[in-house]
């Protein structure tokens, strides 16, 4: 969790504190991992909802930033996958009920 977390860090130049991360471990029966993963047990699903506004070169970097920080645990390269859904923030509701746009996030989205 915490190499995601550092990759959104380096890569979306989000908050050290904004920090939201959650982890679902399935049992091997109830999550299929594409075929020919030498290492199944070790598939991993990165999702993650983030705020409309990123460049495509920004989310370059946070695909290669968390490849990189789980292959340090022991996750082949080839058994990550990454997808990022891009939310308007006017689609957040946040801060107690007030929409994503509506709100001075301390940094900033557009990078």
């Amino acid at each position: 969790m915490e190499g995601v977390h550092r990759a959104l860090r380096d890569a979306f130049k989000i908050l050290p504190h904004d920090k939201n991360v959650r982890l679902l471990v399935h049992e091997p029966h109830r999550f299929a991992c594409p075929p020919g993963k030498a290492m199944p047990e070790m598939y991993t699903h990165v999702s993650i909802d983030a705020f409309a506004g990123r460049s495509l070169e920004a989310k370059r970097e946070l695909y290669r930033a968390i490849v990189q920080n789980l292959e340090t645990l022991g996750i082949p390269r080839d058994h990550v996958k990454v997808l990022l859904r891009e939310i308007p923030k006017e689609n957040w509701g946040i801060r107690g009920g007030q929409a994503g746009c509506d709100v001075d996030l301390g940094f900033v989205v557009e990078v």
